[in-house]
């Protein structure tokens, strides 16, 4: 969840290179090997499965501006806008009946002061919306009663204080029965990128109940489960902290581990929970490269195994030619992630089972698993009637499959199947 604002600050972020280890070759020394008597054992090699392509459902145009992040709750969807599109701002939320094949546009709510509306989520009752505002100095959050899904009501926008510089993202997360708004600040005028923790108990006077800088230069987004909050702090990689899990709490986090990716740029985090294997082993970090919208961008997924949470390691890696990763949806229950690749369209990758043991055919010139090279890749969709894509985000639920699409709007395909 993340707006393209940051494209420009990835561009400067050093490039790195991975080199073999280079020496002298010496002359081989002769060794007798006696006969075999056994008999030679054929390997059979691995055919590869082809990614399939996703079936195209249906399309919500939306013409005039960028559109940012989606979300899905039973029978609509929200779609939130991006910076300036002809003229048009990023202030928009659009409200989508998606009860049948075609998304329908409903409404648009349009928030104050906003440029840039990136990120939008409903609580797990359905009771709230909460809506990043990144608009800087009017950044926030806008918090909406859920009474009607179609019309929200606005309860409370934020203003000043800690969360002026703008909120990149807000990831509404329950712990321990409370609800949370965990809101990454963007860093601007001097001051540090920072997330802040509201308590969302009385949804019309958020109260903060945890702040803490963090990040170089930021820290882009969050992921909270079981207990445990994922922080993915750029090139400081993603800090694993313990808010419940154990002896900790959301005001009064431990720091367990740090996850550190190659490359860096960690944008995003989904820890796995495999309902078949019973595995929470692996941790899906997201690395947003430098971009541009329409045409280019990069980063990979990387795969870490966070089995022993102080000292984790990356595992495995995809990564698509001439595209980077954005944002993650995964159906644990079949055991695929879905990835917005911006010009890539959406990715779809087989996540079930050992991620972690692969021939050395499979593996990048670092020792880590190829995904890709392991037929991991399962399925791509990039839309209908040919058209540039630029996916920043999908969300698949029990309604289907949902991409955002910058350039052209909402996308719905029928998810992948085993």
């Amino acid at each position: 969840m993340h707006s393209m604002l940051r494209l420009g600050l990835a561009a400067t972020v050093a490039t790195f290179s991975l080199s073999a280890c280079g020496g002298k070759e010496t002359a081989p020394t002769a060794v007798t090997v006696p006969p075999r008597t056994d008999t030679a054992v054929t390997v059979p090699v691995p055919v590869p499965v082809l990614p399939r392509v996703l079936t195209h459902i249906g399309q919500g145009v939306v013409p005039e501006r960028y559109s940012a992040e989606v979300w899905v709750r039973g029978t609509t969807a929200y779609t939130t806008t991006w910076g300036t599109r002809a003229g048009a701002r990023g202030n928009a939320v659009k409200i989508w009946d998606v009860s049948a094949n075609q998304p329908q546009l409903v409404d648009s709510v349009i928030v104050a002061s906003a440029t840039t509306t990136g990120d939008v989520q409903v609580s797990d009752d359905g009771s709230l919306m909460v809506v990043a505002i990144e608009s800087n100095p009017n950044g926030g959050v806008a918090i909406y009663s859920m009474a009607n899904p179609r019309a929200p009501q606005l309860l409370v926008r934020t203003t000043g204080g800690e969360l002026r510089n703008g909120v990149h993202t807000a990831e509404v997360a329950r712990v321990n029965g409370v609800l949370y708004a965990f809101c990454a600040v963007n860093q601007a005028n001097g001051v540090p990128s920072r997330l802040v923790v509201l308590d969302l108990s009385t949804p019309s006077a958020p109260l903060t109940v945890w702040s803490q800088a963090m990040g170089a230069p930021f820290v882009h987004d969050v992921s909270v489960r079981d207990g445990l909050l994922f922080t993915a702090e750029w090139n400081d990689g993603v800090g694993i902290w313990d808010i419940g899990a154990q002896s900790g709490s959301v005001a009064a986090p431990k720091l367990l581990g740090r996850a550190r990716t190659v490359g860096g740029q960690a944008h995003n985090a989904w820890w796995l929970h495999d309902p078949v294997t019973q595995s929470k082993k692996y941790l899906l970090v997201g690395q947003e490269g430098p971009g541009t919208i329409g045409s280019s961008s990069a980063g990979d997924v990387h795969v870490v195994d966070i089995s022993n949470l102080a000292a984790p390691v990356e595992v495995a890696v995809y990564s698509v030619t001439g595209a980077g990763t954005h944002n993650f949806s995964v159906d644990e229950a079949q055991g695929f992630a879905y990835a917005a690749y911006y010009n890539g369209g959406v990715r779809v990758l087989d996540v079930r089972g050992d991620l972690a043991s692969c021939t050395d055919v499979q593996k990048t010139t670092d020792g880590r698993c190829d995904l890709a090279k392991m037929s991991r890749e399962r399925a791509t969709y990039a839309g209908a009637g040919g058209v540039p894509v630029y996916v920043w985000g999908v969300h698949w639920s029990a309604s289907g499959l949902f991409a955002s699409d910058m350039l052209n709007g909402l996308w719905r395909a029928a998810p992948a199947t085993r």
